[in-house]
C-alpha cells in the first residue's frame, strides 16, 4: 500500500481553513435591492434561479420583454409622465425589478435624485424611481416608480379592462 501524508483539510468531509479560500467577489456596486425585495444584481451576475412575484388580479402591467409582472392598474398615481420612449405612468409600487445607482438628474419638473429601474428577470430598462425630490411641490413622487408605457404590456386583462388601456 502507498502511504500519502494528509495535510490539514485533506481528510474526507473537512474543508480547508477559511484563510486558504479565495475572497468572495464584491457585490455589484451599480445595483441595489429594491424595496419589493427583488434581487440586486443583473441577470448575468446572479447565481441561482430568479424569483418572480406573481400579482393577483385581472389588470396587471408586465415587462414587455419577458412578461414578468410589474404592478397592477390600481397602483397608478398618474398617466401624465414623459419617458425616453414617450408616455410613462407613475406607480405607487412595483415588483420584480432591480435598481441602478442613485444619481441627480434634471427632469421636466426640476432636479431629482433617481435610480433607473430594470426588470429583475431579463434586465431590460423600464423607467426610474424617485428617491428624493428637492422642491416641496414634487415630494409626492418620492419612493414612487415611473414605468414607460412602450416597455410594458398588459397581462390577464379582461375585455372591458383592455378598452381602458386602448384609450390611454
Amino acid at each position: 500500500a502507498i502511504s500519502v501524508p494528509r495535510g490539514e483539510g485533506d481528510r474526507k468531509g473537512e474543508f480547508p481553513p477559511a484563510s486558504d479560500l479565495p475572497a468572495p467577489p464584491a457585490p455589484h456596486p451599480a445595483r441595489q435591492t429594491s424595496q419589493s425585495g427583488a434581487s440586486a444584481g443583473r441577470a448575468g451576475e446572479r447565481m441561482g434561479r430568479v424569483h418572480r412575484t406573481w400579482l393577483p388580479g385581472t389588470r396587471i402591467y408586465a415587462c414587455g420583454s419577458c412578461r414578468a409582472h410589474l404592478t397592477n392598474h390600481a397602483d397608478i398615481v398618474s398617466k401624465s409622465f414623459q419617458g425616453r420612449t414617450g408616455r410613462a405612468y407613475l406607480f405607487n409600487s412595483v415588483v420584480n425589478v432591480s435598481l441602478g445607482p442613485t444619481e441627480d438628474r434634471i427632469l421636466n419638473t426640476g432636479l431629482h435624485k433617481v435610480s433607473d429601474i430594470y426588470c429583475n428577470c431579463c434586465d431590460v430598462y423600464l423607467g426610474w424611481r424617485y428617491e428624493e425630490a428637492f422642491e416641496q411641490s414634487q415630494k409626492y413622487k418620492e419612493g414612487k416608480a415611473v414605468l414607460e408605457k412602450a416597455r410594458m404590456c398588459t397581462e390577464e386583462w379582461t375585455s372591458e379592462a383592455a378598452g381602458d388601456i386602448a384609450s390611454d
